[in-house]
């Protein structure tokens, strides 16, 4: 038979007649196995078991679509980082592939009644555990810095008692942002000092995703993005909102943090109709709002909230002359070693803060290169991945005792807690280093 007549009979097959909306099938034909995203997985590297990216990704949605498999546990094993995602050069989804994957096997296969489930439930909506903490934060940190709080949380729960707590701000972000005005006081400043600067454009308006990390434990990033902010003419709104999802994502509850995004989805889509771009200062936070909501939910407004939503170091490097600003800048600060969150890497923003502070008189800033911390969120609260988690740290950990800084840099909280857990370094965000640079000098 000709190959012209071959395909005049060609008739299709639908492998997949019961497929929905979440449907992974082009996905994974983009697939050519080249195992770049191999290369990249912090898991593949210290845990000869864990399969893999390509197999958690591709491989598996090719398997489970037939209906006659079920997921492979080891997916629960993926800690989220999605540096397979920027490695792959065929653009599969895998941080999405990987994302449904989880929350299948934790929904249908996973016992609901394991310790395990209910400590990842607990991590998954962490936001609730942070505003219980923060009523009474003084005693919250006694106790959960206390040994035998610690014995008993790994014992109860598989939380690793070698971990301490990060402790509760005696004041929330939140409440810190009431008592000084609001929004209402954050416009007045902004305008106060656009006239100063001799701007006579249009309003500068931003809107703060702050998150459950910069509310309850490190409201001083999140108070140094206010002034700095404010001092270059941006007014700031700070709506109610839960937390981003991250750690549900993270968990397979995919449950949750759709209830999650359509509350957040809602709220700041309206501020973007009004004008406002979108900013936090956890990469974490503003990866999930951009990439990963429009990749597993259907949100009216969704893409637009996407694609308003920022890091705040690449906001002002986008839209305002940092360079010019930080050239007259008298920085008093110790030398410092930066570490590039994985999800800032997803975000394309990797690079930003050590291009920006490169020739500012009074900054020594040492890069330690493209490593993963290990911690990844909540994978490193997990007694069982502990060991895991340190042995990926270990380079990170590494090039912190070798470089000349005596203070850590990075973007992200949770490596900013496997840096302090892994080195003792104190940690700086780089909004703190920037509201050093201009506003207190």
């Amino acid at each position: 038979m000709s190959k012209q007549a071959e395909s005049e009979t060609f008739d299709p097959v639908d492998l997949f007649p019961d497929a929905t909306e979440m449907d992974l099938r082009p996905g994974v034909d983009k697939c050519d196995k080249n195992g770049n995203c191999e290369t990249v997985c912090p898991v593949a590297e210290v845990n000869e078991d864990f399969p893999g990216p390509k197999f958690q990704g591709p491989e598996q949605w090719r398997l489970t679509r037939k209906g006659d498999i079920e997921f492979d546990e080891s997916v629960d094993k993926c800690l989220n980082c999605m540096r397979c995602d920027t490695a792959c050069t065929n653009d599969v989804p895998l941080g999405q592939m990987h994302n449904v994957a989880r929350a299948n096997y934790v929904k249908n296969q996973k016992s609901h009644a394991s310790r395990e489930y209910l400590r990842n439930k607990m991590l998954a909506n962490y936001g609730t555990l942070g505003k219980l903490g923060s009523m009474m934060p003084r005693i919250s940190n006694t106790v959960f810095g206390l040994g035998a709080t610690r014995w008993l949380n790994e014992k109860l729960l598989g939380f690793p008692s070698e971990r301490s707590f990060p402790d509760f701000a005696t004041q929330t972000f939140r409440g810190w942002w009431s008592d000084r005005g609001g929004d209402a006081t954050s416009t007045e400043r902004a305008r106060e000092a656009r006239e100063a600067r001799g701007e006579t454009g249009e309003d500068k308006k931003v809107a703060f995703f702050h998150g459950c990390y910069a509310n309850y434990h490190q409201t001083e990033v999140a108070k140094s993005m206010v002034r700095l902010y404010e001092s270059l003419g941006y007014e700031i709104a700070v709506p109610e909102q839960s937390c981003c999802g991250t750690p549900m994502f993270a968990n397979g509850m995919l449950e949750d943090a759709r209830g999650v995004a359509e509350g957040n989805v809602d709220t700041f889509g309206s501020l973007v109709e009004d004008g406002y771009d979108l900013i936090a200062t956890c990469t974490s936070c503003s990866m999930a709002l951009r990439k990963e909501y429009p990749e597993l939910f259907d949100i009216d407004g969704i893409e637009d909230v996407a694609s308003h939503m920022f890091d705040a170091v690449e906001y002002l490097r986008v839209n305002e002359d940092l360079e010019a600003e930080l050239a007259g800048a008298d920085v008093d600060f110790p030398a410092m070693t930066y570490h590039a969150p994985c999800h800032g890497e997803v975000m394309g923003v990797e690079g930003i803060v050590t291009e920006l502070f490169a020739d500012v008189d009074g900054v020594e800033l040492e890069d330690t290169g493209d490593v993963c911390c290990g911690l990844a969120g909540t994978y490193g609260w997990k007694a069982e991945k502990y060991d895991d988690s340190m042995e990926i740290g270990a380079e990170m950990f590494e090039a912190f005792e070798e470089a000349p800084g005596e203070v850590a840099l990075t973007e992200c909280p949770m490596c900013s807690a496997q840096i302090e857990h892994g080195t003792g370094y104190e940690v700086k965000h780089p909004m703190e280093l920037l509201e050093t640079a201009l506003v207190e000098s």
